[in-house]
């Protein structure tokens, strides 16, 4: 960060590269919107360049791009909240085009189609429980799961204490469970 703050464009890539996929995974679980998990990784970038003459190595660069993720999740998330948005849905005459599911062919795998049919309904159930969390807890649990994110750096992301994440992951937990115990025993 450190050269893009210099202006090199091909820093500034590699940093686009090294985090784009984390970040749109991370919106898309916050959000449960693949598009809209795009458009946000997206901001993240631009937000970063704008502000890259301002970058001060205050903590690591990771904590500061979560946190800018974080901060944009709740703006959406609030924003959505107040505007009405009304699925388009194309008529059966579109093109194949507007259709990709049917279009996905499978992989082939060792697993019984049974089996794979309860691992993908169970991955969809930990899906919908984490979108039952709030912001924060969401958030918190994608960052130390999936970004393997210590608890302190987590607290910077989420402008916390390490003893309060370890709560509210504490609290996080809790609330999954609850959500999935009847589907895991």
């Amino acid at each position: 960060m450190l050269r893009v703050r210099d202006n090199d464009d091909d820093a500034f890539a590699k940093l686009v590269r090294n985090y784009q996929d984390r970040l749109v995974s991370i919106f898309a679980n916050m959000l449960g919107e693949r598009d809209q998990a795009e458009d946000l990784a997206q901001e993240v970038f631009l937000r970063i360049y704008r502000a890259r003459h301002g970058y001060e190595p205050n903590a690591r660069f990771s904590t500061w791009v979560f946190r800018i993720a974080h901060n944009l999740a709740s703006n959406s998330r609030r924003s959505k909240g107040r505007r009405k948005e009304v699925a388009f849905r194309g008529s059966d005459s579109d093109s194949q085009a507007a259709r990709p599911a049917e279009q996905l062919v499978p992989e082939k795998s060792a697993l019984m189609p049974a089996r794979q049919l309860d691992r993908s309904e169970l991955q969809e159930r930990v899906r919908e429980a984490i979108l039952t969390l709030n912001d924060r807890q969401r958030m918190a649990i994608l960052l130390h799961k999936f970004e393997e994110m210590s608890y302190v750096d987590i607290g910077e992301a989420l402008d916390m204490s390490p003893q309060a994440v370890k709560s509210l992951l504490s609290r996080a937990r809790e609330n999954l469970r609850a959500a999935l115990e009847t589907y895991v025993k």
